[in-house]
């Protein structure tokens, strides 16, 4: 009877503790699932400070460009040119209306 139980006892330890490997992952699949959406919906701060300088180059590259055709329009404008002098003042009204727009 002894040998009967050692067997019955050691069949049970082996079948069960492949059970206990599949209770944990069950029990932990929802906090890992949580962990997962959190970190997917939430911006780190190097995430944010990353973007915001994305912007700043899109910006700064957007005012180049501006001030780049502002100045070839003004070289024409001090040469005669009556529709670059019109351009030139455009061109002004765009950038200061660039650098006042927020990032």
């Amino acid at each position: 009877m002894s040998i009967y139980r050692m067997f019955l006892c050691a069949s049970f330890a082996f079948a069960t503790a492949g059970c206990v490997s599949v209770v944990k992952d069950v029990v932990t699949a929802p906090v890992k699932v949580v962990s997962k959406t959190a970190d997917v919906l939430t911006t780190s701060q190097s995430e944010a400070d990353e973007k915001r300088g994305r912007e700043l180059r899109k910006k700064e590259e957007r005012l180049g460009k501006l001030a780049r055709k502002r100045d070839k329009a003004k070289k024409k404008c001090d040469r005669g040119d009556d529709d670059a002098c019109d351009d030139v003042a455009e061109l002004d009204a765009e950038i200061e209306r660039e650098q006042d727009r927020p990032v």
